[in-house]
C-alpha cells in the first residue's frame, strides 16, 4: 500500500526571513537565470539517478538514512553555497534525493495504473511549477509576506509526516500530502519572487530551495494519485 510502504520524512528547505533587498534588474535577471538553468540540469541529473536506482532494483534508504543524508547534505551546500565545491554540493543533495524517489517509483509501478499515476504526478507538477512561476514572473509581486506562513506550515507538516510513518494512519498520510502540496505551490511562488526582487542572490540556494518544493511536490502528487487509483 502507497501510504505505509513509501511513506518518507518531508525534505524540507527553510524559506529565508527578512525583507527583500534591493539589487539591480539586470542581477536579479542574472540570478534567475542561472538558478532555472542549474535546476534543468539537478532535475535531469536526479531523474537520471532515480532510473538507475529503479533499474539496479535498489532499496528505500529508510527514513534515519534519508534524513542525515538530507540534512548532512544541506548542511554541506550552505557551507560551500559563495566556493568552487558548491555545484558539487548541490548535485550530490539532488542525485541522493533521485536515489530515495527510485524505491518510491518502483513502488508505485507496481500498484495498479501504476504508470498512469506517476504520468499524471509529472504532468501535475509541471503544470504547477511553470504556472506559479508565471505568476511570480509577470505580476511582480512581492510574495516575501508568505514567509513565516510557510516556515510554520512546514514545521507541522514535517511532524505529522512523522506521526503519520509511526502511526501508519493512511487519512493522516492522505492529508498531509495535500497540506504539502499547497505548502509547495506557496514555496515555489515565494523563492520566484525573492529572486525577482533581490531577495535571494545566491543562486546555488534558490536552485536547492526550488528543487526541493518540486520534488516535495511531486512526491505528494505521487501518494494522491496513488491513493485515487487505488479507489478506481
Amino acid at each position: 500500500m502507497l501510504s505505509r510502504n513509501t511513506s518518507q520524512a518531508r525534505a524540507v528547505a527553510w524559506p529565508s526571513q527578512g525583507n527583500a533587498t534591493t539589487v539591480s534588474t539586470v542581477g536579479s535577471q542574472r540570478v534567475l537565470r542561472n538558478t532555472y538553468a542549474l535546476l534543468g540540469m539537478t532535475l535531469a541529473f536526479s531523474a537520471a539517478i532515480a532510473g538507475l536506482a529503479m533499474t539496479l532494483h535498489l532499496p528505500a534508504p529508510g527514513l534515519l538514512l534519508t534524513l542525515v543524508g538530507f540534512y548532512g547534505l544541506m548542511f554541506l551546500v550552505h557551507k560551500t553555497a559563495d566556493s568552487g565545491w558548491g555545484v558539487a554540493s548541490v548535485f550530490a543533495l539532488t542525485g541522493f534525493m533521485g536515489y530515495t524517489l527510485g524505491p518510491l517509483l518502483s513502488a508505485v509501478l507496481a500498484m495498479p495504473h501504476g504508470g498512469a499515476v506517476i504520468t499524471n504526478a509529472l504532468g501535475a507538477t509541471a503544470a504547477a511549477f511553470l504556472g506559479l512561476s508565471a505568476i511570480a514572473l509577470t505580476s511582480k509581486r512581492d510574495f516575501s509576506f508568505m514567509g513565516k506562513f510557510l516556515m510554520v506550515g512546514m514545521l507541522v507538516a514535517v511532524v505529522l509526516s512523522l506521526g503519520a510513518i509511526f502511526l501508519q494512519i493512511p487519512a493522516l498520510s492522505l492529508a498531509i500530502s495535500g497540506m504539502v502540496v499547497l505548502l509547495m505551490s506557496g514555496m515555489i511562488l515565494f523563492e520566484t519572487s525573492r529572486i525577482i526582487h533581490g531577495g535571494e542572490t545566491n543562486y546555488l540556494m534558490a536552485t536547492v530551495s526550488l528543487y526541493v518544493s518540486i520534488y516535495n511536490l511531486f512526491t505528494s502528487l505521487l501518494m494522491l494519485f496513488g491513493v485515487a487509483g487505488r479507489d478506481e
